[in-house]
């Protein structure tokens, strides 16, 4: 195109009423200025000038829409040359006039004009001589592209790395990343009935939760049996191991949504106990469901400069919940643990909206979901027990020197003295125990124990499901002579595999 023409080209400005594109209407709105429009002929419009445009569409192009080839891929080129087959090849996507009157919504004559500048604007002269196809051309073809979260993937094992070998406890990028993928979180869409962020607790779907303990002594099962409230629910810090969610000495609530899936989470040992009870949820939580992200959606206008990260961030959500739930082998905790732990101090205590704990996959169960409570969601409200209660239990019968099992907690209560009237004011007066309502370091009470929930699981066998792989072993002669070495005994090989 003569520069003239392509000045005069650009100078033409096209009003916000001759774009349907809700972000770039509301752009001309806000940004142009009240001139005559080519388009539609509109005098005192807001416009914007159809060379401005020309730079909105290449942003949005370069970040949004991709050319397709001209012919087809290598693996499929046999089969369109096989003329028995006699087939026909089309190319994928639209016309680049096409493709930019569609994604701007604009009329056909402004889609021509500003490709005739685009096209102008990446002409090659060697490339023409070739025979090559330039961007923006007229006859090249576009298509969506697929979302990238290439990078994300990449800053996320970054922060895994300098995790565990560099900064763990100060890692300001790891906490500027983890706002970055998780802040207003609760604004991402997902399927219906499955949003990210899950309401818990009284007139709740989840408003109580299954949580497991192993014994593998009578006596400390049957010492758990009279105050399960304080022996299943969450251990105190001073008692709390690691965790997938948690750091040592830090008290967290483990729990799941049926009884099945939180057996299986503690893995317990053939021949071991196992007690297991229901813990009613007595406020309202706000919790992060994993299990939604790969789900999660966000969407908009191709012409919003923020899509394209947003877009990528969300195609990286889709396959957090899987790397933050796989199994861990036994050795590998103390490493692997620690990323997750790191969210979950980082949504307990910084992330906006403040999350009361996290759903996830159980990696032993396929049915259920795991939860885990933060710290300042944990606390279990005491069994409900007059002063000077005595408590004792048993877990086996004897009759005729034989045994069974047989789990039984009595509560042996003090004779409630006649209260006088006199009594009325007396604060030493004895009074029943009433609930739980003080706070523990500035915690409230979020659970509550079901008493005549509690079960005793003995383990008598673990069902393990396998995908078996055939090893196959191949002796072949060596071809090529080696150079000749000193052999090398079995205990010089020994030690220089330790050294190793």
């Amino acid at each position: 195109m003569h520069p003239d023409d392509l000045e005069t080209l650009s100078t033409q400005r096209i009003c916000s009423d001759c774009v349907a594109e809700t972000f770039l209407s509301a752009l001309i709105k806000k940004d142009g200025s009240p001139e005559h429009c080519a388009y539609c002929g509109e005098e005192a419009a807001r416009t914007l000038g159809i060379g401005d445009m020309a730079d909105v569409v290449e942003t949005a192009f370069n970040g949004h829409m991709v050319r397709t080839g001209t012919e087809p891929p290598e693996s499929e080129r046999a089969l369109y040359a096989d003329r028995e087959l006699n087939l026909s090849w089309y190319r994928e996507g639209q016309e680049t006039a096409e493709a930019i009157e569609d994604t701007a919504s604009i009329p056909s004559t402004a889609a021509r004009d500003i490709q005739a500048i685009l096209e102008d604007r990446h002409d090659d002269v060697e490339m023409a001589r070739m025979g090559a196809e330039t961007e923006f051309a007229a006859d090249a073809c576009y298509e969506e592209k697929k979302t990238d979260a290439r990078e994300w993937h990449w800053a996320w094992s970054s922060f895994e790395y300098t995790l565990q070998t560099e900064a763990r406890f100060f890692n300001r990028a790891g906490s500027a990343l983890l706002a970055r993928v998780f802040g207003a979180i609760d604004q991402l869409r997902t399927k219906p009935r499955h949003p990210v962020i899950v309401f818990s607790g009284p007139q709740h779907r989840i408003n109580h939760l299954f949580r497991a303990r192993v014994f593998q002594s009578d006596a400390k099962l049957e010492e758990a049996l009279c105050r399960p409230d304080l022996h299943i629910g969450a251990p105190p810090a001073r008692l709390s191991n690691a965790g997938r969610m948690n750091a040592k000495g830090i008290s967290v609530f483990y729990g799941a949504t049926n009884n099945a899936s939180a057996l299986a989470e503690v893995r317990p040992p053939v021949g071991s106990k196992v007690a297991v009870a229901k813990f009613e949820i007595i406020r309202p939580l706000r919790l992060l469901d994993l299990t939604a992200l790969e789900h999660a959606r966000d969407g908009g206008s191709i012409f919003d400069p923020t899509l394209k990260d947003r877009m990528e961030r969300v195609a990286f959500l889709q396959t957090l919940s899987e790397r933050l739930t796989r199994p861990v082998m036994p050795d590998d905790e103390a490493f692997d643990y620690l990323i997750t732990q790191a969210i979950a101090d980082f949504l307990a205590t910084q992330n906006e909206p403040r999350l009361d704990g996290i759903i996830f996959a159980s990696a032993q169960s396929r049915t259920g979901r795991n939860v885990v409570l933060f710290h300042a969601a944990a606390l279990v409200a005491p069994i409900e027990l007059p002063h000077g209660t005595t408590i004792s239990s048993r877990s086996m019968d004897y009759d005729d020197d034989r045994s069974s099992p047989d789990y039984r907690v009595w509560e042996q209560t003090p004779p409630a003295p006649e209260l006088q009237e006199s009594d009325a004011n007396d604060p030493f007066a004895f009074v029943p125990s009433t609930p739980y309502s003080s706070t523990e370091a500035g915690r409230e009470p979020t659970l509550q124990i079901d008493p005549s929930s509690v079960e005793v699981h003995h383990i008598e066998s673990v069902q393990v499901r396998s995908t078996a792989f055939s090893v196959r072993r191949v002796r072949h002669p060596q071809l090529v002579q080696p150079h000749k070495t000193a052999p090398v005994s079995t205990s010089d090989l020994a030690k220089l595999q330790a050294s190793l």
